[in-house]
């Protein structure tokens, strides 16, 4: 049913190929490398998670096992099959061949070549052992022969390498087409994601001079919370109470922060705190955020066809969600004119909303959005954005990952209101550096800058939440050896 030369007997069972007709086909000279694999959508099966180094001779002797296996199987057959039993029939006729070429392995370098060619036929090939490694948060593919890895932080080379440029772009072409996108020469660029809502992205030859480059941002199995976040040391559980609270009683909040500084992970702790009887539509360029709550809608933009039409916007899709009645909008990253959409529904009932954008600090996040909007050119006067900006964001939570590698939330920051043609900013929790440790991990603690009465507490006191929040001010702040508070909430 398979394979071009496999038979079935009149009750439909299937038979292995046998070995003389394999045979046929593992003499032949190898015509064609894996740009046949890619007939199949690539079906995921836990790999073994770990990195393994091999010689010129076993990439050899796999290259030539491959062609041979790709010239006796029948792809179409096979994509109709389960990815169990897909499988199973590829360790079957890769054994058969590595027996009539007579290829010298051990035992666990046959199993491995047996695992790294079901890999390339079903799945992503050699990035499968590092999509299973969980401790991964980005892996990064300069071409064919280099890939690296950050794990904890730090970024490391790794032995992984592909056989050619070819294999690499077929496997970025199997990626993508997953989501109903492409990458081509025609459209060199592309955003994607892997089922699992990882964020891919791939730039093509001839604008990636050494070869496509693939970068996939990981994201983990088990979703985290804002429970782990403070075992992970990136906030304190008194700050962890605030962020509840401003979760819980709808305030409209703004995460900034660098690239890899952990947006999305926040933003996808922060909804938690959401209740199950909310509308939430979310809106983003590639479907990664992880909500739990029952009623969520999912929106993702779509790039333009071949002939240049179809596109949709993020735009478009704020736009839209505001006629579908949600109570909360969640913008995956804030990177355009879809700012001004995303600031006008937040002032006008659908409190609670929630976007990322790249900034460096809070008050440089408000520089961001009013550029943003400017660049989607709305002739409008600095100072009316500036108010239209104050008068939709209430929180500015900023995210960043120090110099050691480790994420932490850095700044809670309220925005106050105006001053003659300036936004005025309140911190609530800020992260002081200390030290130093002999490992070389940075120190340093979160602490109230003495505020205790945030610009939220009526929101709070509606929601019965002051109570709450209270207590979480007052035991985050500091205390200098007088005993008196430590505070600056200028921002």
């Amino acid at each position: 049913m398979f394979g071009k030369r496999s038979t079935t007997d009149g009750n439909g069972a299937r038979h292995i190929l046998p070995p003389q007709e394999v045979a046929v086909a593992a003499a032949r000279p190898a015509e064609t490398k894996v740009t046949a694999v890619e007939a199949r959508a690539p079906a995921r099966v836990e790999p073994v998670a770990q990195e393994r180094r091999h010689s010129e001779e076993y990439y050899d002797v796999k290259t030539t096992v491959f062609n041979a296996l790709i010239d006796t199987i029948d792809l179409t057959q096979l994509a109709k099959l389960e990815a169990a039993a897909a499988r199973e029939e590829i360790r079957d006729i890769v054994s058969e061949i590595i027996q009539i070429k007579s290829v010298v392995m051990s035992i666990a370098e046959q199993e491995e070549l047996l695992e790294d060619i079901c890999n390339d036929v079903l799945g992503y090939g050699p990035l499968e052992p590092l999509l299973a490694r969980d401790d991964i948060a980005d892996i990064m593919v300069n071409g064919a022969n280099t890939t690296y890895i950050e794990v904890a932080g730090k970024v490391q080379k790794t032995p992984v390498r592909f056989a050619d440029n070819g294999q690499l772009m077929n496997i970025c072409q199997r990626i993508v087409s997953q989501v109903g996108r492409r990458v081509d020469e025609s459209s060199p660029i592309c955003d994607a994601r892997l089922p699992d809502g990882s964020r891919v992205n791939v730039i093509a030859p001839p604008l990636a001079i050494d070869g496509p480059t693939l970068t996939i941002r990981k994201f983990k199995k088990d979703r985290l919370r804002l429970d782990q976040l403070v075992k992970y040391k990136s906030i304190t559980p008194e700050a962890k109470t605030i962020l509840e609270v401003i979760g819980r009683v709808r305030c409209n909040v703004l995460i900034s922060g660098g690239t890899g500084s952990g947006k999305t992970t926040l933003l996808n702790c922060l909804t938690a705190s959401i209740d199950n009887d909310e509308r939430i539509i979310t809106c983003e360029d590639s479907a990664e955020l992880q909500l739990q709550q029952p009623h969520v809608v999912r929106l993702e933009t779509r790039p333009p066809n071949l002939e240049g039409e179809g596109e949709i916007t993020m735009r478009d899709l704020v736009r839209n969600c505001l006629r579908m009645r949600p109570e909360r909008i969640i913008v995956g990253e804030v990177r355009g004119p879809e700012a001004f959409d995303l600031l006008q529904a937040m002032n006008t009932g659908h409190d609670g909303s929630m976007g990322t954008l790249h900034a460096n600090s809070p008050r440089e996040a408000i520089s961001r959005l009013e550029s943003m909007i400017m660049m989607g050119g709305f002739q409008l006067p600095p100072k009316t954005i500036r108010e239209m900006i104050t008068g939709s964001i209430d929180v500015i939570i900023q995210a960043s990952r120090l110099r050691d590698g480790s994420r932490k939330i850095t700044h809670v920051t309220e925005v106050m209101g105006m001053e003659g043609d300036v936004v005025t900013l309140q911190n609530l929790i800020v992260f002081e550096i200390t030290g130093e440790d002999a490992q070389g991990k940075l120190t340093g603690r979160h602490r109230s800058t003495g505020i205790a009465r945030p610009r939220f507490w009526e929101r709070a006191e509606y929601y019965k939440e002051t109570k709450r929040l209270a207590e979480a001010l007052s035991a985050a702040e500091v205390h200098d050896s007088r005993g008196v508070p430590m505070g600056d909430a200028r921002g």
